[in-house]
């Protein structure tokens, strides 16, 4: 009985089934929702997959523009670029501070006028932020507000958004954005956010401490500049501080600057000057305010070595390469690597070397005598010679192509005739040097020896005035120098003797002439019976060119 109740059962719903299933299509009731629900609900289920894939998507590409970042004009591009595109905020400020710190500052703002000043801690708007593991939302019209909120306020915004980003070695972050329609800011939002937010907190880190070692070069920079600008000061406030490089004159001071624009540079340095005038001085000056003076300059006078000696000398030479040559031996130029090498004399160089030395210049590279290899070299070179090379050049006694290659920076050491202005510091700077060493209580010199030594032309430059000086103070018998021999060839009248022994500029024979009449005319510059006339120049322009000279009252009055 039970089988044929289940059986009738079945056959009432299987007709009414048929029945449902064989009417028109127009009067089919709406009996069957329990076959769309599960339809809906996947393609809400994959809908919502598509959105956190999309998500995903989205923070790998923000966490990869941010892991780029090295300074604020990057992130800056950062913020108004991939992040104000997809969160659409008007603006955005970075709150920072450390745990051991009761103040925060603000670290990057787009909003206009806002000072990036610090702030208490427990202001009740950075705080909330640390306090709260969610994302707060603020009302910006409360004026409890700190200033730079207030200041967002007015114009316009009425909605903030605070985030306290993950705290890094006890740095803590909080982003706040801002909207003038809260609504903008969504739950998926939300979730990009939370997404980012370590990449935003190690982005942060990274610009920071970037900034901080940027800070820390710049101070170190600006330490070393104060540094090496009081060591110039230190140099140049007394002549006799730099490097042994005595004289105030105006053509002293052209040849100190000229040495402090080249000494930090690499290149070759040509030094000119007459025999006695300091040409080694100078290249110990360059040397030694250049960036390898913590070297040992290396010195070759190439006047000094025989002349079938000075390649072994200068390249150096193999085992065996010549009778004599037991053992290998390093030229000057090896010596000289990350140095400086000093070729004194260099227009006393034979022919042969020339062209071996024209070498080193343009390859940078050596061979020793009997060796086969090239080696490298590196070392600046500074030559120095009493010669006029250019009529060495054209007397084919030095090669053009090598003067061309040592002149790249030429250094014109001026004759002591032509600073006579520096023989009072020279011969004091000399007399205390020299009196120390023998043990003598000398204090100067007297008018008349001292009168003698400016007009001297001293043909042998300093040098010559030093050794006169230290023989006078030998001969001295008392506190001063009274005497000084000169020698017979210079103890005439100074302008007979420079006419002897040197050419004289144009300029110097015009400051002679116009000396020599202005005496003849007691001193008198204008006038009826003054200079100008007699000169046939209007005073103005007399006194114009006096002063171009260098000439003053004390040179023509008595």
């Amino acid at each position: 009985m039970i089988l044929k109740g289940h059986i009738r059962k079945s056959i009432v719903i299987y007709k009414t089934l048929f029945l449902k299933f064989t009417v028109p299509h127009s009067e089919i009731p709406y009996e069957i929702p329990f076959m769309q629900k599960p339809i809906d609900k996947a393609a809400i289920t994959i809908n919502r997959l598509q959105e956190r894939e999309k998500e995903q998507m989205l923070i790998m590409s923000i966490c990869a523009s941010l892991s780029q970042v090295l300074n604020k004009e990057e992130f800056s591009s950062v913020v108004n670029g991939i992040l104000k595109d997809n969160f659409q905020f008007e603006s955005f400020i970075v709150a920072s501070s450390d745990e051991s710190q009761a103040e925060y500052f603000l670290f990057y703002s787009t909003a206009e006028n806002v000072d990036l000043k610090s702030y208490a801690i427990n202001d009740g708007f950075f705080d909330s932020c640390t306090d709260s593991a969610d994302i707060v939302s603020f009302d910006l019209a409360n004026t409890k507000n700190p200033d730079y909120i207030q200041n967002i306020y007015k114009k316009g915004f009425k909605h903030a958004f605070g985030i306290s980003l993950p705290c890094i070695k006890g740095n803590r972050n909080v982003l706040f954005l801002f909207f003038k329609n809260a609504k903008t800011f969504s739950r998926e939002s939300n979730r990009v956010f939370r997404g980012i937010a370590m990449q935003l907190s190690i982005t942060l880190r990274n610009i920071m401490l970037a900034q901080q070692n940027e800070d820390r070069l710049a101070k170190l920079e600006i330490l070393k500049k104060n540094i090496s600008s009081k060591k110039k000061e230190k140099n140049i406030q007394k002549s006799e501080d730099f490097y042994g490089i005595i004289g105030s004159s105006d053509a002293m001071k052209q040849v100190q600057e000229l040495i402090l624009q080249v000494a930090s540079s690499n290149s070759t340095v040509l030094i000119l000057g007459e025999t006695g005038t300091g040409k080694e001085l100078v290249a110990n000056a360059i040397h030694h305010l250049s960036g390898v003076s913590d070297q040992k300059m290396t010195k070759v006078n190439c006047a000094s070595i025989p002349e079938n000696l000075i390649e072994s000398e200068l390249f150096g030479h193999e085992k065996g390469a010549f009778t004599g040559a037991a053992e290998q031996r390093i030229g000057k130029f090896e010596q000289a690597e990350n140095s400086t090498i000093f070729l004194d004399e260099i227009g006393e160089l034979p022919l042969e070397l020339q062209g071996k030395l024209l070498r080193v210049l343009q390859e940078k590279e050596i061979e020793r005598v009997g060796g086969n290899k090239s080696i490298k070299v590196n070392a600046r070179i500074i030559a120095a010679t009493n010669k006029m090379l250019e009529k060495e050049v054209a007397e084919e006694r030095f090669r053009s192509d090598l003067y061309y290659r040592l002149n790249v920076y030429p250094i014109h050491l001026p004759a002591l005739r032509n600073r006579k202005e520096d023989i009072p510091a020279l011969a004091h700077f000399f007399l205390e040097k020299h009196a120390q060493k023998t043990g003598k209580h000398i204090k100067g010199f007297s008018k008349e020896v001292m009168k003698n030594m400016i007009a001297n032309a001293w043909p042998g430059n300093v040098r010559e005035l030093e050794n006169m000086v230290e023989r006078s103070i030998l001969f001295a018998k008392g506190e001063k120098i009274k005497e000084m021999a000169f020698s017979e060839i210079v103890i005439t009248d100074s302008n007979v003797l420079e006419k002897e022994l040197c050419i004289k500029t144009l300029q110097e024979v015009e400051k002679e002439h116009i000396l020599k009449v202005i005496k003849k005319c007691n001193g008198r510059i204008s006038g009826p019976q003054g200079a100008a006339v007699l000169l046939g120049l209007p005073s103005t322009t007399l006194a114009s060119r006096m002063r171009k000279l260098g000439i003053k009252k004390e040179h023509f009055l008595d």
